[in-house]
């Protein structure tokens, strides 16, 4: 068996199903590899194609398909782009509780096995793929939300730590999960007042333990509305196991 790295076709998609690690475990276990023209890893060669050690480059995408598996950032698309009839493995982030049901069906007529990498899990429950997704989206939430809300961005020109006679943003996060975690910390690192609400006793406790100067409160109706009411930052980052409408890899935010 060999697997199949294909080149991301979503705009500003840079996740890929295989590492250049991964690549390189696989060769050495006697697995080959093979990327299509330019995976968002490797190094660029005179050809235009990026390789790497344990890898082969493909020119053309119908190099990859026969007798292989395949190993995806993204999920199909609705006309059953990126996918190959004899496909006997699909890894990659697919997103089946949020995707369309034709995406389902065209991954049933073609007999994929597809795994799913957002919905492996641990006996305890945790999710160790979606774990680093959720880290990087909740530490990147404090940058992007500094950003928008200057007024060239059309803010109201916060500044998130404040300064000496001007008050620090207010950052309410809703859910305190992984995401929540991490984009806390990340706003209380830059000196915003963060307050995290989560239904979870066990989760804020947590939270707490590891970032005392985050304010945390019970997720109930009314404080969602109270603290929204007055935050200039809102984080979404709650994660509803078999949600039809979630984000797996950012938090979902916005500058009020």
């Amino acid at each position: 068996m060999n697997i199949g790295v294909p080149k991301e076709r979503r705009p500003y998609e840079y996740r890929v199903g295989l590492s250049p690690a991964g690549s390189r475990c696989s060769a050495r276990r006697g697995i080959p590899s093979m990327s299509s023209t330019r995976p968002a890893w490797g190094r660029a060669s005179r050809s235009g194609v990026r390789t790497c050690r344990g890898t082969h480059p493909v020119l053309d995408r119908r190099g990859l398909w026969p007798d292989r598996a395949a190993a995806q950032g993204h999920p199909p698309d609705g006309r059953g782009n990126g996918l190959a009839p004899d496909w006997l493995d699909h890894h990659g982030l697919l997103h089946l509780a949020s995707t369309r049901q034709n995406k389902i069906d065209i991954l049933l007529k073609k007999k994929v096995t597809a795994i799913a990498y957002e919905q492996i899990e641990l006996p305890d429950g945790s999710l160790p793929v979606l774990r680093p997704f959720s880290q990087i989206g909740g530490a990147m939430a404090a940058g992007v939300a500094a950003r928008l809300l200057q007024n060239n961005f059309g803010g109201k020109g916060v500044l998130l730590g404040g300064i000496p006679g001007v008050p620090p943003a207010e950052v309410a996060i809703l859910g305190a999960g992984v995401v929540g975690t991490f984009a806390a910390r990340a706003f209380t690192g830059l000196g915003a007042h963060v307050t995290v609400l989560d239904k979870s006793m066990d989760a804020l406790t947590r939270l707490a333990q590891c970032n005392p100067v985050a304010v945390t409160m019970m997720a109930t109706e009314r404080n969602i509305e109270r603290v929204c009411a007055y935050s200039d930052v809102i984080v979404g980052a709650v994660l509803v196991s078999g949600s039809a409408r979630r984000n797996w890899s950012r938090a979902n935010w916005c500058a009020a």
